[in-house]
C-alpha cells in the first residue's frame, strides 16, 4: 500500500463515524498534491440528498477530526479542505446509490458487454429493477461493470416548460374576483 492509499484508507476509518453522527455516508476520500499543499476532497451523501447546511456541518466535523485526531498526518504540510455532495458524475456502486437514483436515467454496462440505457425502478440489496424502453428487468449488482446516472434536460416525469401551469388558472380566478368587487363598488 502507497503513502497515499495509506493516508486515504487512514481518514476513511476516522471519518465514517463522526460523519454518521450527522446522518452522512462517506462517500469519497481523495487525497492530490498540488505544489507543497495537499487537497484533501470529501465526498458525502445521505438519503434525500444533501443540503448546503449538511455540506457546512460535514465541514466543521472533517476540519475538527483533521486536526485532532489526524493531526500528526495532516499538519506535517498545509492542506486544502473540500467537502461536496457525491455528484451525479460518480458511478452508482452501492445498493444504496441505487435507491437514492430510483426514478433516474441510468446507462449501465454489464459484465458480459451489453450497455442499456434504463430509468432505475426498485431496488433492493442485491438487484435493481430496471425499466428498459417500458420493459421491467431484474439486475444483480454482481453484474453490473459500470452505471453512470445520465442528466435530463427534459426529463420524462418533469412537466414540460411550455405547458402552461395551474398557476393560470388561479389568475384568471383573482381577476374575475377583481372584476366583481370592482362592479360592486358602483
Amino acid at each position: 500500500m502507497s503513502a497515499a492509499e495509506a493516508l486515504t484508507s487512514r481518514i476513511e476509518t476516522a471519518l465514517t463515524d463522526p460523519l454518521a453522527e450527522l446522518g452522512l455516508d462517506l462517500e469519497a476520500v481523495e487525497v492530490s498534491s498540488a505544489g507543497k499543499r495537499s487537497i484533501v476532497r470529501i465526498a458525502v451523501d445521505q438519503d434525500g440528498g444533501v443540503t448546503l447546511d449538511d455540506v457546512a456541518e460535514a465541514t466543521r466535523r472533517v476540519n475538527e477530526v483533521l486536526d485532532d485526531d489526524l493531526s500528526d498526518v495532516m499538519g506535517k504540510q498545509p492542506y486544502t479542505l473540500e467537502v461536496t455532495s457525491r455528484g451525479v458524475d460518480r458511478p452508482l456502486t452501492l445498493p444504496r446509490h441505487w435507491r437514492r437514483n430510483e426514478g433516474r436515467l441510468v446507462k449501465v454496462t454489464l459484465d458480459d458487454g451489453t450497455t442499456l440505457t434504463a430509468r432505475i425502478g426498485p431496488s433492493t440489496e442485491t438487484d435493481v429493477e430496471l425499466d428498459v424502453d417500458g420493459a421491467d428487468r431484474r439486475v444483480a449488482f454482481a453484474a453490473v461493470r459500470k452505471a453512470l446516472v445520465q442528466i435530463e434536460f427534459n426529463r420524462k416525469d418533469a412537466p414540460a416548460l411550455d405547458e402552461p401551469e395551474d398557476d393560470a388558472d388561479d389568475a384568471d380566478e383573482a381577476d374575475e374576483a377583481d372584476e366583481e368587487e370592482t362592479e360592486d363598488d358602483d
